[in-house]
């Protein structure tokens, strides 16, 4: 199967953020915001700042032991969310939803809105921005950096000779 790209921008990312926040006013007032580490951090920051929101939670789960996909486990619990009782939960992208169901399990009254949801996770999330072909892998900006191309042009002509 052909792996498409998606790029987002820092630009894409605050406008998706503000957008989702913009649908989560109707969820106030709220007790606080659980960012799912590490995607959910810079959207969480974004969307905690819209709402005036001052507490923000972390849960951290790992799905990897070194390289090798194993059990996924929470290694930081948001222990400030309870049950997630009039919490948020906030993540940049629910994928095959392995995670989520792992926070959902932790946090089963909580709100789970993500900016970009995939159409085997996009169940697991009670809100999200963009829907994502499953076959799209979706680059964060904090997963790439700028490089310099050289115009067409610059290039040397190759000859059939």
């Amino acid at each position: 199967m052909a792996v498409n790209y998606a790029t987002v921008t820092w630009d894409q990312l605050h406008r998706d953020a503000r957008l989702l926040a913009e649908e989560l006013v109707a969820n106030m007032p709220i007790k606080g915001i659980v960012a799912v580490t590490r995607g959910g951090l810079i959207p969480a920051a974004i969307i905690a700042r819209e709402l005036n929101c001052r507490l923000v939670e972390t849960i951290s789960v790992v799905t990897y032991d070194e390289e090798e996909r194993g059990e996924p486990r929470i290694i930081k619990a948001p222990e400030a969310a309870g049950d997630g009782e009039g919490f948020l939960v906030i993540d940049d992208l629910v994928d095959s939803g392995v995670t989520a169901r792992v926070v959902r399990e932790r946090l089963p009254k909580a709100y789970f809105a993500c900016l970009y949801a995939k159409p085997a996770g996009k169940v697991l999330t009670d809100r999200f921005v963009v829907e994502v072909p499953q076959e799209t892998w979706v680059l964060f900006p904090w997963d790439t950096a700028p490089l310099f191309v050289p115009p067409l042009a610059s290039k040397p002509i190759e000859s059939d000779s």
